[in-house]
């Protein structure tokens, strides 16, 4: 379903089926990602000077203020769950420097989760407010990445949403456990493509961020 907006190389990864829960990893109290955290997760999103890519880059400070915001539209409270969905999108969006997949043949793959335009569209179809402007481009995968990339609470909210309609509830309930096999499911299974060192990576300093 996703692959990497810029170009990374990938080391399979066979995970543990039988790692122990991480301790941390307790349902949060409230939801308030902090830009501190998000530099912890994401170093290189300090700055979006000289951006790779022009009108894509967010900062920490951006990426935290949405983040929260899509937890609490999503009611994502678990610390464990909220750890998965940003080490993925900062792992799919180069540390927060893409929203738009540059690589030929994928036209609409995007958004900060860097989802397959069959999913943008189910996603745009979820929102109310969105109900008027999406008939227009429904059916120009382009088009409608453009009309979430243009919001960035849709933008950012799309980790989201994805987890919590698209994931089976076997899914979110081994990801709550704070577990690498927990993990692994959700990027295998749910996600639909491989558990990397390098996505390992975004998600055990996710994991320590939100801990």
């Amino acid at each position: 379903m996703w692959h990497k907006a810029v170009t990374l190389t990938l080391l399979t990864l066979t995970l543990s089926t039988t790692a122990t829960p991480i301790p941390s990893l307790k349902h949060a109290k409230e939801v308030s990602i902090t830009e501190a955290q998000i530099l912890q997760i994401a170093p290189t999103s300090n700055t979006c000077e000289n951006p790779p890519a022009e009108g894509e880059c967010a900062t920490a400070s951006q990426a935290a203020k949405f983040i929260s915001q899509s937890f609490d539209n999503y009611d994502v409270t678990s610390k464990a769950e909220q750890a998965a969905v940003i080490g993925l999108m900062a792992f799919e969006s180069d540390e927060f420097k893409y929203n738009k997949n540059h690589f030929p043949g994928t036209p609409g793959q995007g958004t900060r989760n860097m989802q397959s335009p069959d999913y943008n569209k189910k996603y745009a179809s979820s929102i109310p407010a969105l109900k008027d402007k999406l008939p227009p481009v429904e059916n120009s995968p382009a088009d409608l990445l453009d009309l979430l990339r243009d919001n960035e609470v849709y933008d950012f909210g799309s980790g989201a949403w994805f987890l919590t309609t698209q994931c089976s509830a076997d899914i979110r309930t081994a990801l709550k456990a704070g577990t690498e096999s927990g993990w692994s499911n959700f990027i295998t299974q749910c996600v639909g493509t491989d558990a990397s060192s390098d996505r390992k990576s975004y998600w055990q300093k996710a994991v320590k961020a939100l801990g």
